[in-house]
């Protein structure tokens, strides 16, 4: 595992704890992060070759580690344009195939300018994917079956979300991340 005080760690972390968690935006992610089972690996990569490869290497990292639930593979330095991440996504999408790990991982997306298609740039519903770094969260698939199957009505997660980031508004999620951000 990396060092923990890496600053894109160390922010993601702080995102993690406020925004993820301290909004309930991921049910599950505070068992994660209580019980240490979080991989966070900072890929310094610009190039999405490069990153690819690193990528790579984490999903075997997380095949070898049963004990590991997930990574946040967190972008340092390259992919802050939106566009080119969202060819980094589908580049790392086509390699989970490639490798053989359809159906054992999937990949969740986070970027600081995250907007999801049809919504305008400004609305407060893009804050639920939005993070300090661009993130590519790889999670195991059974896992989240298991801990779907339990929960009560998992389909209005992504709803109940939305209305929350709406609630409290872009100037709320705004201020997070620029104190994320001075620390």
């Amino acid at each position: 595992m990396q060092n923990s005080s890496h600053p894109a760690i160390s922010k993601t972390k702080q995102w993690l704890e406020q925004v993820i968690i301290g909004l309930n935006f991921c049910p599950f992610a505070k068992k994660e992060l209580v019980n240490n089972t979080i991989q966070y690996h900072v890929c310094p990569q610009v190039r999405i070759e490069k990153a690819l490869e690193e990528f790579a290497q984490q999903c075997e990292y997380l095949e070898k580690h049963p004990e590991v639930e997930t990574t946040l593979f967190i972008c340092s330095l390259g992919f802050r344009d939106f566009e080119t991440y969202l060819d980094l996504v589908d580049y790392a999408n086509d390699l989970l195939i490639d490798l053989g790990y359809e159906g054992i991982f999937q990949i969740a997306s986070f970027h600081p300018d995250y907007i999801f298609e049809g919504e305008d740039v400004d609305d407060a519903s893009n804050y639920t994917n939005r993070s300090p770094l661009p993130t590519l969260h790889l999670i195991r698939e059974e896992s989240m079956a298991r801990v779907l199957a339990v929960y009560d009505k998992p389909e209005q997660i992504p709803e109940n979300n939305i209305a929350l980031s709406r609630e409290k508004g872009s100037k709320f999620f705004q201020q997070i991340l620029k104190q994320i951000h001075r620390r």
